[in-house]
């Protein structure tokens, strides 16, 4: 039988979780090492410009990360442009020691959505610069493809706008984007707000998920970085065991031949 956390690769790495944690938002440090402990998650994301913000990089707070074991992915949220996000993936780089970027570029103030103009542009910088790129991006296809073009070995798509908690409210734009992109790991990033959300993804065929303030700003962080820890391994074993289609009419489950098996 195959596992639910059979390993799978991405960006040159061998992972065995499929859960990527945000880190922003915890009520305390402790919780956030705690979290992601409980979250078994081997990818965890930062936003740089935050860091930024305090004049330092390594306040201590990348500190407990690396202190977790999982690997760090900087972001670029909250950047305008194109030049804004290379800008600060560059400063990643050197900082962080990383040629890992999620790489984020918003185009509208109100649902965040990110700019696919300015993303691809970016996302061909950075790639030539070296980078892998994890692009957030639309669960729009062509947009998509124009990112493969240029480079990207994996996407994010979103499920919803960032932190609405909405789930995957456009399911067949995701189901179309496994369905024509099958070799491609694709990560649902954003607007995912319970455990069954991200089953959801799962059990459609992508590769991991990403979320931060479902986590984060619950009740008890802890329990439901392990929640969605469960959940995610469930869905993953669920589409791996070959789930049966919906169907409009019943189909009679129990034999009616009064013969319980088939010899």
């Amino acid at each position: 039988m195959t596992s639910p956390t059979t390993f799978w690769s991405v960006g040159g790495a061998t992972l065995g979780s499929r859960f990527f944690l945000g880190t922003a938002g915890y009520p305390s440090p402790q919780v956030l090492q705690q979290a992601i402990q409980a979250s078994g998650a081997e990818v965890v994301t930062m936003g740089l410009r935050r860091q930024l913000a305090g004049g330092a990089v390594d306040n201590g707070f990348i500190e407990v990360i690396r202190a977790s074991g999982a690997r760090l992915l900087p972001n670029t949220a909250g950047c305008r442009s194109a030049r804004e996000a290379v800008t600060l993936a560059q400063m990643a780089r050197e900082l962080l020691g990383t040629t890992w970027i999620k790489l984020e570029v918003v185009g509208d103030e109100h649902t965040l959505q990110p700019d696919p103009f300015e993303l691809v542009v970016a996302a061909e910088a950075l790639v030539r610069d070296g980078f892998d790129v994890f692009p957030y991006c639309t669960d729009d296809l062509v947009t998509c493809r124009r990112l493969l073009d240029v480079g990207c070995q994996i996407l994010m798509p979103w499920g919803a706008p960032i932190g609405s908690g909405q789930g995957l409210i456009n399911p067949f734009a995701l189901r179309t984007l496994r369905a024509r992109l099958p070799s491609v790991p694709l990560v649902v990033d954003a607007g995912i707000g319970q455990p069954s959300h991200a089953a959801q993804a799962l059990e459609m065929g992508y590769d991991a998920v990403l979320l931060n303030s479902a986590v984060a700003q619950a009740h008890d962080p802890i329990a439901m970085a392990r929640a969605f820890k469960l959940a995610i391994e469930a869905g993953r074993l669920g589409f791996e065991a070959g789930m049966i289609a919906p169907q409009d009419m019943a189909v009679a489950s129990t034999p009616v031949d009064a013969r319980p098996f088939i010899l």
